[in-house]
């Protein structure tokens, strides 16, 4: 069965399509109604929070699919896509941090990016699997 045919990864993509659309709705909103520099107050807290919790979402629908998955080999491909985007993630943030530290003229990393970051790093676990693994199905 491919992976795209399983109940679960049409489960989980009920759940991620509308929690990926609250998010762009959420960073829209908070991008509209908060200034830039905008001093810390219960409403620029309040709208910080609503596309964090999209993130939670995101979280909760991954684990729920590692969950639901009885094939173990469709499991593990999740499994290995979640080890590479998060250390893809950890090695970028780690290593620019450390040129943070070192060269004041190189631009700061805001901490909003780590979670974009590690999606990026889903894709890039997805394409070791097709390429590096000769797995995945299709991309």
């Amino acid at each position: 069965m491919r992976a795209n045919d399983h109940p679960a990864m049409r489960r989980y993509m009920k759940r991620i399509i509308p929690i990926t659309i609250a998010y762009i709705a959420t960073i829209a909103l908070a991008t509209a109604l908060v200034p830039d520099n905008a001093p810390a107050s219960a409403l620029t807290i309040g709208l910080a929070l609503l596309p964090g919790m999209a993130a939670l979402g995101w979280l909760w629908a991954m684990g729920r699919l590692l969950i639901e998955l009885d094939d173990e080999y469709l499991r593990m491909l999740e499994v290995r896509k979640f080890l590479v985007a998060t250390g893809a993630t950890l090695a970028i943030t780690s290593v620019w941090g450390v040129l943070e530290l070192y060269s004041p003229e190189v631009p700061k990393l805001a901490v909003f990016f780590v979670f974009p970051i590690w999606c990026i790093g889903l894709a890039l676990g997805q394409l070791v699997n097709r390429f590096g693994f000769d797995d995945a199905g299709p991309c």
